[in-house]
C-alpha cells in the first residue's frame, strides 16, 4: 500500500515543479507487489517476488509538453530529476492543445481508493506458505492418470499469483483521486498427446479481486485446461464457405476490440480508422447495444477515473446500432474541436440479446456451422475495417458439436461482420476487462 509518506512525497514532486518554472502538472505515483508460484509437472518450479513503484509527471511549461517517469523516489534526486525534466520540455515544440482536464470533468469520489470494493483484506492474511500449498494444490499432473482417456498428458505449466496494486493521481487544478485493488489470478497451459503421437496444446485461466472467488478455480483450472487440450485430438478439413460461426466468449474480443479501437481519438483525429464520421449514425444492427460499465462494484477492470482522473460514467457505446461518440481525452479535443468524453472504454459491455443463455442453446439456434474457440495469427485493417484471421475450433451440426476443424481461415469487414449477428448468449467472463458473451454470426466467410 501507498504509505502517507510516498503520498507526500508525490504532492510536493508537483508543489516543486509549479515552484521551478511548470505552469502546471499532473502526478500519477503507482504502486504494485506481486507473489508468484510456478508450477511445472505438479511440482513447484520457481518464486517470484515483484515490488515495483513509480512516479509519472506530466508537465506542461511555458506552452509546451512533456512526459516523464522515475522510480528513484526520494526527495533531492526527484528535485534534480524534476529541474532536468522542466528544461528539456523548454526545448521542446510549442503545443497549444495541451492542457490538463477541466476540472469539472474530474473525479470527485475516488478518496480512498476503495469505493469501488476491489481491495480484499484476506490479501494481507497471506503468508509464503500459504500461498506455495495453494499453488501446489492446483496442478493435475499427479492425478493425471483419472484423465487420460485415449491421449497422454505431457507437460503441464501454470502459475499461481496475487498482487496488489495502488495509485493515486493528482493534478494542480486540484484533483486528488486514489485507486486500490487486489487481484489473485491462475492460469494453466497444457500439452497433450495422442495415440499417433500427434500433439495438441490449450490453456486455461481465471482472475478476481476478492480471493474466495478464486478458490474455485484453483481446483479446476488445469483440468479445464487438459479438457480443452484432449477435444481437439482428430481434427478434420471442412469444406468452408458461407457458414455461420459461434464465437466463444474467451474469444470473442478479437471482434470486438477493432471496433473501439476505431472510437478512439487518436485513431479518429489521424483518419485511420473505418469509423470516421460515424459518430451519431447507425452503423450496425439495432439489435446491437454496447455498453460502457466502468463503476461496477467488485468487477475486475472497474475504475472510477481514466489516467487523467477524468470521471468515468457509464453509457452506450453503441446505442442499438448508433455509435453515440468517440473517445476523446484533453488533447484530442484541443487538436480536433471535439468534445472531450474519456480517454477509452474502460469496461465494455456487449448487451445479451435473442434469448440464449448458454453456448449450447446458440448452437442448437444456429443449427450448423463453425465454433470458434480461438485464433492463430492473421491481421486486420484499422483504416478499412477488413480482416483475416486464422481460426481454431469445431464444426457442428443439429446444433451439436461433431469434430475439431484445422486450417481454416474467417475474413470479412467487421461493420459487415457486426450487421450479421444473430444472438449472444449471457455467458460473459467477469475475469475479463471487456464483458463479452459468446457471439453468434450467420453468413460468415470461413476459408479453408
Amino acid at each position: 500500500m501507498l504509505t502517507d509518506q510516498e503520498i507526500a512525497l508525490a504532492r510536493a514532486s508537483m508543489e516543486f515543479a509549479l515552484a521551478h518554472g511548470a505552469q502546471k502538472a499532473r502526478v500519477t505515483l503507482n504502486k504494485s507487489l506481486m507473489e508468484l508460484f510456478g508450477m511445472l509437472n505438479g511440482e513447484l518450479d520457481k518464486v517470484t517476488h515483484a515490488l515495483d513503484r513509480s512516479l509519472q509527471v506530466a508537465l506542461f511549461v511555458d506552452g509546451r509538453f512533456g512526459s516523464f517517469s522515475s522510480n528513484r523516489l526520494e526527495e533531492e534526486g526527484l528535485k534534480a530529476f524534476l529541474l532536468d525534466a522542466i528544461e528539456t520540455v523548454r526545448t521542446l515544440q510549442p503545443d497549444p492543445a495541451r492542457d490538463l482536464p477541466d476540472p469539472d470533468r474530474m473525479a470527485r469520489d475516488a478518496q480512498t481508493g476503495r469505493e469501488l470494493g476491489l481491495y480484499d483484506p484476506a490479501y494481507e492474511e497471506l503468508t509464503s506458505d500459504k500461498r506455495r500449498e495453494l499453488a501446489l494444490g492446483t496442478a493435475v499432473w499427479n492425478r493425471k492418470a483419472e484423465l487420460e482417456k485415449g491421449f497422454t498428458l505431457i507437460s503441464e505449466e501454470g502459475e499461481y499469483s496475487d498482487s496488489l496494486f495502488d495509485s493515486v493521481v493528482m493534478d494542480s487544478n486540484g484533483l486528488f483521486a486514489r485507486h486500490t485493488e487486489t487481484s489473485f489470478e491462475i492460469g494453466y497451459e497444457v500439452t497433450v498427446e495422442d495415440s499417433d503421437g500427434n500433439r495438441y496444446a490449450s490453456y486455461w485461466w481465471d482472475a478476481t479481486p476478492r480471493l474466495k472467488d478464486i478458490l474455485p478455480s484453483l481446483k479446476t483450472c488445469s483440468e479445464t485446461a487438459v479438457r480443452r487440450a484432449a477435444a481437439q485430438i482428430g481434427p478434420m478439413d471442412h469444406p468452408g464457405g458461407k457458414c455461420n460461426i459461434v464465437v466463444d466468449s474467451e474469444c470473442a474480443s478479437k471482434f470486438l476490440t477493432p471496433v473501439l479501437n476505431a472510437l478512439g481519438g487518436y485513431a479518429v483525429q489521424q483518419k485511420n480508422s473505418f469509423l470516421v464520421d460515424k459518430a451519431g449514425t447507425q452503423v450496425f444492427p439495432e439489435r446491437l447495444t454496447i455498453l460502457d460499465c466502468p463503476r461496477s462494484p467488485g468487477e475486475t477492470g472497474s475504475r472510477l477515473y481514466d489516467s487523467e482522473g477524468v470521471a468515468t460514467q457509464e453509457f452506450p457505446i453503441v446505442d442499438k446500432g448508433v455509435i453515440t461518440r468517440y473517445f476523446i481525452n484533453t488533447y484530442i479535443a484541443g487538436k480536433t474541436g471535439m468534445t472531450p468524453t474519456i480517454e477509452d472504454a474502460t469496461r465494455p459491455k456487449v448487451v445479451p440479446f435473442g434469448g440464449c443463455k448458454t453456448r449450447d442453446d446458440l448452437l442448437r439456434k444456429m443449427g450448423s456451422g463453425i465454433y470458434i474457440t480461438g485464433f492463430n495469427g492473421g491481421n486486420s485493417n484499422t483504416s478499412t475495417g477488413d480482416f483475416s484471421y486464422g481460426i481454431e475450433g469445431f464444426a457442428f451440426e443439429d446444433g451439436r458439436i461433431t469434430h475439431p476443424v484445422r486450417e481454416m481461415l474467417v475474413t470479412g469487414n467487421f461493420i459487415d461482420l457486426w450487421n450479421h449477428l444473430v444472438a449472444t448468449a449471457d455467458d460473459a467472463r467477469l475475469c475479463m476487462s471487456k464483458l463479452i458473451p459468446t457471439l453468434a454470426f450467420e453468413n460468415i466467410d470461413c476459408n479453408a
